[in-house]
């Protein structure tokens, strides 16, 4: 069940939407409705099969009720960039959202996914938290990997000089 946020949206907010693994981004516009950029595989509820968004390099531009994007999954106002970026005025904003109502543009879960769409029209910056907490969680789990794993061979190494040398004596 969809549970309210305690702040009401405005029109120009962004909306985070929590599906299972990742969130959705959506503006809203007002009067219960926002615009989002939709691959193909979005929906409310798709859950992991959303995951195959990662291979859409073209999305929709929807405006729909809010209720209805976000289905039963969770949602709060999220303005994420406001402590780094002034807003665009509210007009600037919800023109260009609704210019681009029913447009196909180009979409790429990295570099112009949803949340990249409501950043760009927000505050003329396109930019994802969540793809940048992924890529350093990838360094970062590569960098353990990697230390591990040297780890690992400086330890053989050093057992192995060892046993090489009980052999010779």
């Amino acid at each position: 069940m969809a549970t309210h946020h305690e702040v009401k949206p405005q029109p120009g907010d962004l909306i985070e939407i929590f599906r299972p693994g990742y969130q959705h981004w959506a503006l809203y516009v007002g009067d219960g409705f926002v615009v989002h950029l939709t691959p193909p595989s979005e929906c409310a509820g798709a859950g992991l099969s959303s995951m195959m968004s990662i291979s859409a390099d073209r999305g929709l531009v929807k405006m729909e009720e809010l209720w209805t994007v976000v289905g039963n999954d969770r949602y709060r106002v999220n303005n994420i960039l406001d402590d780094k970026y002034e807003p665009r005025s509210v007009y600037v904003i919800l023109k260009e959202a609704r210019r681009l109502v029913g447009q196909i543009v180009s979409y790429s879960l990295f570099s112009r996914n949803c949340e990249h769409f409501v950043t760009n029209l927000r505050y003329g910056k396109p930019e994802s938290r969540q793809v940048r907490q992924a890529a350093e969680t990838a360094v970062w789990t590569g960098l353990t990997f990697g230390v591990v794993a040297l780890a690992a061979v400086a330890l053989f190494g050093l057992t192995g000089d060892k046993n090489k040398n009980k052999h010779k004596q």
